[in-house]
């Protein structure tokens, strides 16, 4: 009885949490100059810049000093963008980093679920579609917000994930890393019917080479490297994105960094195993494999609102995560 009524509370808190994030939501234009917040609040930017997908840029300021990184989050399907980033933790890791967190908000009524469409290569393309309005909150973001160019990250969530990326494929030279939870491979699907295709089966059937030239013919034609490294985060109970999608994506940035050599395994706990590949002196890709986890995001043992796709699991995603791009 008494750990239910904990349970229970601590749902009050989560919900009570989200509510005020909401709450606390400010309109600004992008040029003139915001004053430096005392804490933590929520802000929709206009005029960020060019939009040619149409997007929502919400934008999470913590109290920070000049040169810190700079996340991207990317929600899934039927997600708030808000909610998502303060149910993954994503907030909290801000405010405890001093770091700003963009969230691109898909805003377009004509999108089934509100999903990014990480498979119409005219909204993954460079500087066009979706890609180029998170492109474009981004580079403001950094000039906006003094952060450092060399640390800007991308993290996703399914299509999120997709999206993310892409991203990395479309702009190799914007971001450092990315981090994509129960996403796909970079050009997986090129249609809608693909997609669902992709989602559920996987593939198509190709070399390792072979994957890696889609992500060479999305990015800038003069791009010499280096290539963002790529951390995939995969539940084996996943009914939504067949599981060997997190194979194939690992399988396209190991061939992208030419890594030939078997991965370092970690056992790490609950049957989920950890997959490192390095140069010799930094991970360049890694992935998680959780097998119990089924469509979402694992947040370790945070208590979460039910029905967003943000899940319990042995480890967190969002710590992960954060200690592959070097936040903390």
């Amino acid at each position: 009885m008494k750990w239910s009524q904990n349970l229970r509370s601590l749902r009050r808190g989560v919900s009570l949490a989200t509510r005020v994030a909401k709450a606390r939501l400010e309109v600004a234009k992008f040029d003139p100059p915001l004053p430096k917040p005392e804490s933590s609040r929520l802000v929709a930017f206009e005029g960020f810049g060019d939009n040619p997908g149409r997007l929502r840029m919400l934008a999470h300021l913590p109290p920070s000093v000049a040169g810190r990184p700079l996340v991207v989050l990317l929600h899934g399907c039927g997600q708030d963008a808000a909610a998502f980033a303060a149910d993954s933790g994503w907030i909290e890791m801000a405010d405890r980093l001093g770091f700003p967190l963009i969230l691109p908000d898909q805003m377009d009524p004509s999108h089934t679920g509100r999903c990014f469409q990480w498979f119409h290569t005219c909204n993954t393309g460079r500087d066009i579609g979706e890609a180029g309005s998170i492109a474009a909150m981004t580079r403001a973001a950094i000039s906006r917000f003094d952060s450092d160019p060399q640390r800007v990250f991308v993290v996703g969530l399914s299509a999120g994930g997709a999206m993310a990326a892409a991203m990395l494929a479309a702009y190799p030279d914007l971001f450092a890393a990315g981090a994509s939870v129960a996403g796909l491979p970079v050009g997986a699907a090129r249609s809608g019917m693909q997609a669902i295709m992709r989602m559920a089966l996987a593939g198509p059937d190709q070399s390792p080479e072979d994957w890696a030239k889609r992500v060479h013919a999305a990015a800038p034609p003069d791009f010499a490297g280096p290539w963002p490294r790529l951390s995939v985060w995969q539940g084996q109970a996943d009914t939504t994105v067949a599981p060997e999608n997190a194979n194939l994506l690992t399988t396209q940035w190991r061939a992208l960094h030419g890594l030939d050599a078997p991965a370092m395994v970690e056992q790490v706990k609950d049957g989920v195993q950890h997959h490192t590949w390095s140069d010799g002196n930094k991970r360049l890709v890694e992935s998680w494999s959780l097998p119990y986890l089924p469509h979402g995001y694992p947040v370790g043992t945070r208590v979460v609102a039910p029905g967003r796709f943000v899940e319990q699991a042995p480890v967190d995603a969002t710590a992960g995560i954060a200690r592959f791009f070097g936040l903390d």
